[in-house]
C-alpha cells in the first residue's frame, strides 16, 4: 500500500503478443515491465499455444509475480499481459487480470485498461439470466459477455459485444490460437501496435514497451477498431464507429504515460516541457515584480522576473520536463531539489506509526544546498486530495528555503474521472471544496498557480480531442455514482 502519494492512478497497461518460434511469455514479461509505472498492485499472463491457454497472475510487482519457475510453464506462440493499479474492483487478487474462461467457443482470456460506465447495469443483466461472477471487476463482465455471445467468428462476437459497452476500454484478448487488440470509439485510453522483428505483431499500452521488444512500424489502434494478431496476418475491422471528436485521457500527457511514448503522434515529453512553457508564461504574466523582456534568436520571448525567485525545483519525475521548460522561458536557473525513494510506495510492508506520521518525508530527500537560502518555484504535476504538496513545502522550508512558490502544471481537479483514473471523489478532491488561495493557505505556499485549459491544450497542440472532464464537470459520458471504482461493492450491499 502506498502511504506517501496521493497522484492520480492509471488502472493498469497492457500487452499483447503473437510471436512464432520466439519464447512470447519471456517477451511479454519484459514488455509488462516496461509498462510496470502503470499498475503495481498486480500482474497477470496468459499463453495460448493454438489449443490451450495457460494463465498466471497475483499480487505484487512483474518481478514478483512472475519467477523463473513459473515462466517454464508459460509456453506457446500467442499472449496477453497486464498490470494492474485497481479503479474498477478492490485491490484483491480475485480482481487481478486477465480473466479467463472456457466456452463453448474454446478458451477465452481478457486483460482490459479503463472503466465501464454501464457495468453495474451489464452485471445485473447477466446475474439475472443466472450468470455468476467471482470478482467485483468490470472485466469479467466484459470476458462474460463475450462468452456467451453468438456469432460464427470472434470478431463478431467482440463486435457484438462493444455495441453495448459504454466508458473506457483498451483491451488485449487471447484465444488459443489468435491475439485481439481492442480500443472503444471515443480512444479513452492509449493502446498502439507494432511489428515484430521476427514478423509476429504485438500491442501495447506504450510505444515504450513496444521498442523495448524492437517493434518497428508502430501505429495506434484506432478508436472502434478491432485488430486481429494471428498466423493469417495482421487483420483490421473497425468494428464501431469513431466519436468525433474523440476523448483521449489528458492525464496520460501529463502525468501517466511513460516520457518516451508517442500517443496520436505527439510525444510525452515535449507536451511536458511546454506545459512548463506554457505555465512559466501565464505565471509570469501574474507576477508584479518588475520584468524585463529580451527576444532569444529572433523568436523565442523570454520573460525574467527580477527578485521574484532563485531556483526552479521539480517533484519527481514526471514534472522534470516542465521545470526545464519553465526555466527555459522564465529564466529562472532550474535545479534538482528533491531525491525520490522509488520503492517506497511499492512495498507491501507496511511503516512504522512513526514512519507513516513521516509522510512524504519517507519518500523524498531534499538536497538542502540547492534551496538553503533561496526562493523555489515548486513544480509539480498536479494537487489532487491536497495532502503531499504541504508536507513537500514544509520539507523544502525546513531545508533552509525562504519561500516556496508552487506551479501546478494543469488545471484545478474538481471532479472525478469515471473512465478508468483513480483521483477520488467530488469529497476527496480539495479543488472541489477550495478556491485557489484556500487551497494555497492549505497547504502553507507561498504562492500557488494552476495552468490554464487553454494553456494546457496550447502545449498539446490541439484545440479538442481530449477529455477535459476532471477539469471542467463536462463529461463525454453521462456518469453516475455506480460508474465509481467500488461501484459495485455498493450496489451488492
Amino acid at each position: 500500500m502506498n502511504y506517501f502519494d496521493e497522484s492520480p492512478k492509471e488502472e493498469c497497461g497492457v500487452i499483447g503478443i503473437f510471436a512464432p518460434n520466439e519464447d512470447v511469455a519471456r517477451m511479454t514479461f519484459f514488455g509488462l515491465y516496461a509498462l510496470q509505472h502503470r499498475g503495481q498492485e498486480a500482474a497477470g499472463m496468459a499463453v495460448a499455444d493454438g489449443q490451450v491457454i495457460t494463465m498466471h497472475k497475483g499480487v505484487g510487482l512483474v518481478s514478483q509475480v512472475f519467477t523463473p519457475n513459473v515462466m517454464t510453464d508459460l509456453k506457446g506462440h500467442y499472449a496477453i499481459g497486464h498490470t494492474r493499479y485497481s479503479t474498477t474492483g478492490s485491490s484483491l487478487l480475485r480482481n487481478a487480470q486477465p480473466f479467463m474462461i472456457e466456452t463453448m467457443h474454446g478458451p477465452l482470456a481478457l486483460a482490459h485498461n479503463g472503466n465501464l460506465i454501464n457495468s453495474a447495469e451489464l452485471r445485473n443483466e447477466l446475474m439475472e439470466q443466472g450468470v455468476g461472477f467471482s470478482s467485483t471487476s468490470d472485466t469479467e463482465v466484459m470476458t462474460m459477455m463475450l462468452a456467451r455471445n453468438g456469432g460464427a467468428t470472434w470478431e463478431e462476437r467482440i463486435k457484438t459485444a462493444m455495441a453495448k459497452w459504454i466508458g473506457a476500454y483498451s483491451l488485449v484478448i487471447l484465444t488459443r490460437d489468435c491475439v485481439y487488440a481492442v480500443r472503444d470509439p471515443w480512444g479513452f485510453r492509449p493502446l498502439c501496435i507494432g511489428l515484430l522483428p521476427s514478423g509476429g505483431h504485438a500491442v501495447a499500452s506504450e510505444t515504450g514497451a513496444l521498442q523495448t521488444l524492437g517493434c518497428e512500424a508502430i501505429r495506434d489502434v484506432k478508436p472502434g477498431e478491432v485488430v486481429s494478431l494471428s498466423n493469417s496476418a495482421l487483420k483490421v475491422m473497425q468494428a464501431l464507429p469513431t466519436v468525433k471528436p474523440s476523448a483521449m485521457c489528458v492525464f496520460e500527457h501529463i502525468y501517466f504515460a511513460r516520457p518516451d511514448q508517442t500517443w496520436d503522434g505527439i510525444n510525452v515529453h515535449h507536451v511536458r516541457q511546454r506545459l512548463g512553457e506554457e505555465l512559466a508564461r501565464e505565471v509570469v504574466n501574474g507576477w508584479e515584480a518588475d520584468k524585463r523582456m529580451e527576444v532569444v534568436d529572433g523568436e523565442t520571448e523570454k520573460r525574467i522576473a527580477d527578485g521574484f525567485a532563485d531556483v526552479v525545483i521539480p517533484v519527481p519525475d514526471s514534472s522534470v520536463p516542465a521545470a526545464i521548460g519553465f526555466s527555459h522561458v522564465s529564466g529562472i536557473p532550474y535545479n534538482d531539489g528533491f531525491i525520490k525513494n522509488r520503492y517506497v510506495g511499492r512495498t507491501f510492508i507496511e511503516p512504522t506509526d512513526s514512519l507513516r506520521k513521516r509522510g512524504v518525508a519517507l519518500k523524498f530527500n531534499v538536497i538542502n544546498e540547492n534551496v538553503r537560502g533561496k526562493r523555489v518555484v515548486m513544480i509539480d504535476d498536479s494537487i489532487v486530495r491536497g495532502n503531499t504538496t504541504g508536507p513537500l513545502i514544509k520539507l523544502l522550508k525546513n531545508a533552509g528555503a525562504k519561500e516556496v512558490h508552487v506551479a501546478i502544471t494543469c488545471p484545478p481537479i474538481a471532479h472525478p474521472c469515471f473512465m478508468g483514473v483513480d483521483m477520488g471523489k467530488y469529497e476527496d478532491l480539495i479543488a472541489h471544496k477550495r478556491t485557489v488561495d484556500e487551497i494555497r493557505e492549505f497547504v502553507g505556499a507561498d504562492s500557488l498557480y494552476y495552468l490554464s485549459v487553454d494553456g494546457m491544450m496550447k502545449a498539446l497542440q490541439r484545440k479538442d480531442g481530449f477529455c477535459q472532464a476532471c477539469f471542467t464537470g463536462q463529461y463525454p459520458i453521462p456518469v453516475d455514482a455506480k460508474s465509481a471504482k467500488t461501484g459495485f461493492e455498493r450496489a451488492t450491499k
